[in-house]
């Protein structure tokens, strides 16, 4: 579809914060193709237009790009709360996962879809099981992920691993992959030599939850006496660049690391603080020259997957971490959520509103009492806003949520019903 936005206040993130306060952006396609100030009347009536949507002054901005998730652990929401990571993961986690078939989770990532669009993201980083399962689901909804190789000792293989790298990275617009492996201590150490020589000769990034808890730590120094970045480093894996999620636990050995080597953080605060891991060191971490991503984490250990939320959280923690309210501004968080984000995951082409970038992008209301008044729509978005301002969610040039409805091929009535039946046959089973 051929898609005019006129009236509109446009933050297009290329360089800097600047907001153009009454502009239009078009999209052709899956692609924008001007963004600026309005045409004159004679160039805009020989555009042929399939829709044309009167902004009413409100916000169009790129969308926020959730750069790490377990999208179909939505089945275990509030199912296994207030524990540890690691009891959590193997008392609660392990057992139930091990029940999943692959179109359980094409059914489960719809449903997180479905919340990804009211909270404004418009692309995810995706670890998890059935990466072909996911992969449909997004197709079908129209969805952009980048899929995450979750390898361990249990799951997947090298060699399925390369396969999928090139199978994803080539099978539709709204598809890509990146290597990667669940964590140290979930891996063997045969298997990590294997993903840096895949890295290296695929010339491609790594990713992987890294330093999420002081025991993964602790317990990977008496395996090999050095911290996970390290041991990663050692092995090669980050010749090609990559990143860590989490990143709470780490030494300034190891943000030299990530520094030297341009790798990426994902922070996850709103997980963090669930499952009471810690708080990651993110101003430290931007002195240090860090580039930092923001992912919700999994909806079983969030429970929510709002990246306004994580926004707070990010900024919030920060200041309460280093007892200074001037620490990780707000400007700096925004950029995280869409900009980053985007760039971690290997999105380039839709880390900003641009003529020819991919058009994916929302709309926020700004005529609600928590925007209001106007006085930094920025600082708006990071310390007042929430997912009611939401209007619009657009990916490659298609509305999939405008106005509280969904565009994505299905009912939600419907994603709705078939995630209570597979988490009703599974609780059935173990008597939950």
């Amino acid at each position: 579809m051929n898609i005019r936005f006129y009236h509109a206040k446009i933050l297009t993130m290329q360089q800097d914060f600047s907001i153009l306060e009454d502009g239009e952006l078009w999209v052709k396609g899956d692609t924008i193709t001007y963004v600026g100030a309005p045409r004159k009347l004679q160039e805009k009536s020989q555009e042929k237009w399939d829709r044309e949507i009167d902004a009413g002054g409100n916000l169009i901005m790129p969308g926020f790009k959730n750069a790490h998730t377990h999208s179909a652990m939505t089945f275990l929401r509030s199912y296994a709360d207030d524990l540890p990571l690691q009891q959590w993961l193997e008392k609660q986690v392990f057992p139930m996962e091990a029940k999943l078939s692959g179109e359980d989770v094409y059914h489960l990532s719809k449903l997180a879809i479905l919340e990804y669009l009211t909270s404004g993201i418009t692309a995810n980083f995706d670890m998890y099981f059935f990466p072909q399962q996911i992969a449909q689901a997004s197709i079908d909804c129209g969805f952009r992920t980048v899929l995450c190789s979750s390898l361990n000792n249990f799951v997947s293989s090298l060699e399925e691993m390369e396969e999928n790298y090139e199978k994803f990275n080539h099978s539709s617009d709204l598809i890509r992959y990146q290597l990667g492996f669940h964590a140290e201590y979930t891996t063997s150490l045969p298997l990590l030599e294997g993903v840096a020589k895949l890295s290296q000769k695929l010339k491609a990034p790594v990713f992987m939850h890294n330093s999420e808890t002081e025991d993964e730590v602790s317990q990977c120094k008496e395996r090999y006496g050095v911290t996970p970045t390290v041991l990663f480093e050692n092995l090669g894996m980050f010749a090609y660049g990559g990143g860590g999620f989490h990143c709470v636990y780490m030494t300034q050995e190891d943000l030299d690391i990530f520094a030297r080597r341009g790798l990426f953080v994902v922070t996850n605060p709103g997980s963090n603080c669930k499952l009471a891991s810690g708080i990651a060191p993110l101003e430290q971490m931007l002195s240090s020259g860090i580039s930092i991503a923001i992912g919700t984490d999994g909806p079983a250990s969030n429970n929510c997957l709002d990246m306004f939320r994580e926004m707070f959280l990010a900024t919030a923690l920060q200041k309460l971490r280093t007892k200074n309210a001037a620490a990780m501004d707000a400007l700096e968080v925004l950029r995280m959520a869409a900009v980053n984000g985007a760039r971690a995951m290997g999105l380039a082409d839709c880390d900003c509103l641009a003529p020819g970038k991919l058009a994916d992008l929302i709309l926020v209301d700004l005529q609600q009492p928590n925007m209001q008044p106007l006085n930094n729509i920025v600082k708006n978005l990071v310390y007042s806003g929430s997912k009611q301002n939401i209007r619009l969610t657009m990916v490659g040039g298609k509305i999939l949520y405008e106005n509280g409805e969904f565009f994505i091929g299905e009912s939600p009535e419907s994603v709705y019903a078939q995630a209570n039946r597979i988490i009703r046959s599974f609780c059935k089973k173990t008597g939950f």
